[in-house]
């Protein structure tokens, strides 16, 4: 398939554009490339049912993040509003993403 540049990255602050969890934000914690799909910060919650282990000695039901996928994402310039991603390259001479509402380079 070759190599698939992605414009999410993690550490990344979201918002949710389509789906159940429609409109809220998170920071990315995790990107599946080979899946093209992204855990966010307290979006698509579901309910884990674990056994007793060192980490939770009691077990029980966990509440955790589910992946959600790349294409439901959009990325939040510095003002905090979705925006789409552009590339170009930077003053390094090195390729950074920027936000096409502003055209500021995001970090």
């Amino acid at each position: 398939m070759g190599k698939v540049k992605l414009k999410i990255k993690k550490g990344d602050n979201v918002t949710v554009i389509a789906g159940d969890d429609k409109g809220k934000r998170g920071r990315v914690l995790e990107v599946l490339i080979e899946k093209g799909r992204v855990i966010v910060e307290g979006v698509n919650m579901v309910s884990k049912h674990t056994k007793p282990n060192a980490k939770h000695p009691q077990g029980g039901i966990i509440k955790q993040e589910a992946a959600i996928n790349i294409s439901n994402l959009m990325v939040n310039d510095a003002n905090g509003a979705p925006t789409k991603v552009g590339r170009r390259v930077g003053e390094n001479g090195k390729l950074v993403r920027y936000a096409k509402t502003t055209g500021e380079e995001i970090k």
